[in-house]
């Protein structure tokens, strides 16, 4: 039982109170990139998922047999196997997305959320766990996209879901009856759509009210205060400031 309540509270960790988006601020460079339509925050919510479920899967399961000395170059070669075969099978079925995605996608292979989850995570943990835990912030990755990405086009495009059928492209043609998306706000009426919402500052103001409301919500829940620490909360604090010290001592910064 207490094995149930430890899968569930890994899960749904990743929603509010370990959101890697929102309460980590990690993986923020894809957020603002993505996130101007719902349809290309749900295409890379997805593949991000499904690469953090299988990077974790096999991290963990070689956990034992990865040198600690070549962990982080190892667990890059795994991710980016998983990365390459997600971007194949978007290239292949649905590449319409591939095209919206554009860099970003190859990219999530230095995707700081996934990097950070093996060597915080999986590396330290059974299979099957890390796989739940892979689940859950994939999941919440794609929530806090997928929210972003709402706000941002509806008052930003004055449209939603445009482009359904890119993404649906994989079931075939006139799929849900040809339904692409609504159109909220036309532009030739007195209303019209406030451009800068899907423009960077739009996308950082946004970003910004959203990590607002999540982290007073997490406070509501007794979770302690988001704080910016800086690199000491990177996994891979240790091993960057020996790095630094050595390239000081050497004279190379």
């Amino acid at each position: 039982m207490a094995e149930k309540r430890s899968m569930g509270k890994e899960f749904t960790k990743g929603f509010i109170s370990e959101n890697p988006v929102l309460r980590l601020v990690l993986g923020t460079c894809p957020t603002l990139a993505v996130t101007t339509s719902v349809v290309n925050a749900i295409g890379m919510g997805i593949a991000a998922t499904i690469v953090l479920i299988g990077s974790n899967i096999v991290i963990s399961a070689l956990r034992k047999i990865i040198p600690s000395k070549v962990r982080i170059p190892a667990f890059v070669v795994v991710i980016a196997s998983f990365v390459t075969i997600v971007q194949m099978l978007v290239k292949a079925f649905v590449p319409v997305l591939d095209e919206s995605l554009g860099v970003y996608l190859p990219l999530i292979v230095v995707n700081c959320i996934i990097l950070g989850r093996a060597e915080a995570f999986a590396s330290k943990n059974p299979v099957l766990v890390s796989a739940v835990d892979g689940l859950g912030m994939g999941l919440g990755f794609t929530t806090a996209l997928l929210c972003m990405s709402s706000i941002r086009e509806i008052i930003g495009a004055g449209t939603f879901l445009a482009g359904t059928q890119s993404l649906l492209a994989l079931f075939g043609e006139n799929v849900l009856g040809g339904f692409d998306g609504f159109t909220l706000i036309s532009g030739n009426g007195a209303l019209k759509p406030m451009v800068i919402l899907i423009l960077a500052p739009g996308g950082f103001f946004v970003f910004g009210m959203l990590m607002a409301c999540v982290n007073k919500l997490a406070e509501k829940k007794g979770k302690p205060k988001a704080e910016l620490k800086g690199c000491s909360s990177c996994p891979m604090a240790a091993t960057c400031s020996l790095e630094c010290k050595n390239d000081i001592k050497e004279g190379n910064v």
